[in-house]
């Protein structure tokens, strides 16, 4: 049987069949029923291990309803930190970054890692040669800068990120995108500096944007933290034999 990846993320849930590391079909959801869509995914095939990872707390009918669709139900949300304790991370990661590490951890061994997330927060996370986390940072991701200075400045237009832009702006559209992109760029490139030693591995939904605008080669892996989710999935089947 394979296994299904859930990941409830702040803006989108994103699914995943595995058949152990191996991803198979990828599904994307925003909207508010989030039960009925992951209970779509299960109605034919019922998988032996289904992962869930949240941001938000699910309830308890929530729960008992994703119970009933698989085997083996594991909850990773901030009530359940003891996947994060087994495999030696701190308790105050969130599920979607602690899967990212595991997975880079896993594609890189032997390699220190630098993990750059961009979604609708940036997160960045470090490892060591031996695997191990050695901190990160978190801030603002693309689409929320822009809506952040629409918001909170009257004068300011919200404004979509361009498909290219110069590093300086020349008018007050160009200006906000330059502002916002070429911030990002010069923020992960200071990130990066950091430990130039390292693997850089960028994922999220600005991935590929960021990747072509850095001055080194870069990692792009799409889909590292349902690679995570992959990986507890299959070492929770591996305990069970």
């Amino acid at each position: 049987m394979s296994n299904l990846l859930v990941e409830i993320g702040n803006t989108a849930l994103k699914a995943a069949w595995a058949e152990g590391m191996t991803l198979g079909k990828t599904f994307r959801y925003q909207g508010e029923n989030r039960l009925e869509f992951i209970l779509s995914l299960t109605r034919r095939d019922k998988p032996e291990v289904m992962v869930v990872s949240s941001v938000y707390p699910l309830g308890s009918d929530e729960i008992g309803s994703l119970e009933k669709e698989c085997r083996h139900f594991l909850l990773l949300d901030k009530n359940h930190k003891e996947i994060l304790l087994s495999h030696g991370l701190p308790v105050y990661l969130s599920y979607d970054r602690a899967a990212s590490v595991l997975a880079a951890r896993y594609l890189f061994r032997g390699m220190a890692c630098t993990i750059v997330d961009f979604g609708t927060t940036l997160s960045v996370d470090f490892t060591d040669l031996e695997g191990r986390y050695t901190g990160g940072n978190v801030s603002l991701g693309c689409r929320t800068r822009f809506k952040a200075l629409n918001r909170y400045s009257r004068a300011l237009p919200l404004v979509n990120t361009p498909a290219s832009c110069d590093v300086i702006g020349t008018s007050e559209l160009s200006s906000i995108e330059s502002g916002v992109v070429s911030g990002i760029q010069f923020e992960i490139e200071g990130y990066l500096a950091l430990h130039p030693e390292n693997v850089p591995v960028f994922t999220g939904g600005d991935a590929n944007y960021f990747a072509k605008r850095m001055k080194s080669s870069i990692f792009v892996i799409c889909n590292l933290v349902m690679m995570g989710l992959a990986l507890i999935a299959d070492e929770y089947v591996k305990k069970l034999v």
